[in-house]
C-alpha cells in the first residue's frame, strides 16, 4: 500500500459502500468522471480490478473485498493522526511540567489537577514535587519545567507570575519552651533563641522573610540547625533543638507531638504562593492550563511581570 494516497482510498471506500458510482460521487462532492478516473488509477497502481461493472450493477471483486478492510483502517488512522495534530496545535493535548514546592502548594496543585482533568482530558500534567523556591525557579528558567508553583521572594526577569495564595507566618516552639506559654509572641522574642530552618542554599522565601524581620528588629537570627524538609524541622522542634518560623498552612500537614504553634503579633508581610512561567513560552497547551488556573486558583488573576518583560 506504499504510495497509495488517501484520496484514492476515500474514493474506493465510498464506491465499495455505495456500490454505485453516481451515489459515491455525490457523497464525496466529486464529478463522476473524476471519481471514475481515480478508481482506474488505483486499479492500475495496485495491478488489479477493484470492481466488476455491468450495465445494471457494481460489485466488488475478490481484490476489492481484500482491500476494503485495510483501506478503512488506513483512513481511520489517518483521521486519528490528523485529529491528534490538531489537538496538539490547539493546546487540547500535550504535557505541562509543574515544579512545586512545599505544603503551601499542595492545595493549589490538587485544585489545578482536577480542573485540567475535567476540562482538558488529553492534557498530561507532570508534577515535579519536593522542590524549594530556588529549585523550582531554576527548573523553570532551564526549561526543565513549564510552570512553577512555590513561595518566591521575587521572580527573576523573564518570568511572569501571579499570586495564587497569601499565607501568614507562625512559629513552632517546643511545648516546654517559655514561648509556648506566652499570650503573645513577637519577632523580638527570637533574639538569642536557637532556630531551625531550611539551608540558605534552598532559597526559602520563609527563611528570607525571617532574616529580614530579625534584621529590622535589630538582631541577626541564630540558626542552630538546618534541615531539608518541614517534617524534620518539626521533629527538631519537638526535640527542643530550636524554634521554627514557618507558615500556617505548613503546620496543618505536619505532626505536632511536642510542638506548640504560636501566632506572631508583629504585622508581618504575607508570604506569597506564586504561579510562575516563562513569559516567552508560547506553548498552546501551557496557555490552556494557565486559563484554567485563572478560573480555579484563588488570588489575583492578573499576571505581574518584572520590568522589561511581558505577561504572556
Amino acid at each position: 500500500m506504499v504510495g497509495v494516497d488517501t484520496q484514492k482510498l476515500q474514493v474506493f471506500v465510498a464506491v465499495a459502500e455505495e456500490l454505485h458510482f453516481g451515489r459515491a460521487a455525490a457523497r464525496l462532492h466529486l464529478a463522476q468522471p473524476h471519481l471514475s478516473r481515480t478508481v482506474r488509477a488505483l486499479e492500475t497502481e495496485l495491478g488489479a480490478e477493484m470492481f466488476r461493472r455491468t450495465t445494471r450493477r457494481v460489485e466488488l471483486t475478490p481484490a476489492g473485498l481484500a482491500l476494503l478492510p485495510h483501506a478503512r483502517a488506513l483512513l481511520t488512522r489517518t483521521d486519528e493522526a490528523r485529529a491528534a495534530v490538531t489537538a496538539a496545535r490547539d493546546g487540547r493535548s500535550g504535557r505541562v511540567r509543574i515544579s512545586f514546592a512545599g505544603p503551601s502548594a499542595h492545595a493549589a496543585v490538587g485544585q489545578l489537577a482536577r480542573a485540567v482533568r475535567e476540562q482538558h482530558p488529553l492534557v498530561d500534567l507532570e508534577f515535579l514535587p519536593g522542590r524549594y523556591g530556588a529549585t523550582a525557579l531554576t527548573e523553570l528558567l532551564d526549561g526543565d519545567a513549564d510552570l512553577a508553583l512555590a513561595r518566591f521572594v521575587r521572580p527573576p526577569v523573564g518570568v511572569a507570575s501571579r499570586v495564587v495564595a497569601r499565607e501568614r507566618c507562625v512559629v513552632a516552639v517546643p511545648t516546654g519552651h517559655r514561648l509556648a506559654r506566652a499570650t503573645t509572641v513577637s519577632i523580638g522574642d527570637f533574639r538569642d533563641e536557637p532556630l531551625v530552618a531550611f539551608p540558605e542554599s534552598f532559597g526559602s522565601a520563609v527563611r528570607a522573610t525571617l532574616v529580614e524581620q530579625c534584621h529590622a528588629a535589630g538582631f541577626a537570627p541564630r540558626f542552630a540547625q538546618t534541615a531539608p524538609d518541614s517534617w524534620t524541622c518539626m521533629a527538631l522542634v519537638s526535640a527542643g533543638v530550636g524554634l521554627h518560623f514557618t507558615t500556617a498552612s505548613a503546620v496543618t500537614h505536619l505532626p505536632l507531638d511536642g510542638v506548640c504553634v504560636q501566632e506572631i503579633s508583629d504585622p508581618l508581610p504575607p508570604i506569597d504562593v506564586v504561579l510562575a512561567w516563562r513569559h516567552d513560552d508560547e506553548s498552546a497547551v501551557l496557555r490552556r492550563v494557565l486559563q484554567t488556573s485563572d478560573e480555579v486558583l484563588p488570588g489575583a488573576g492578573t499576571a505581574s511581570v518584572r520590568p522589561g518583560t511581558s505577561a504572556r
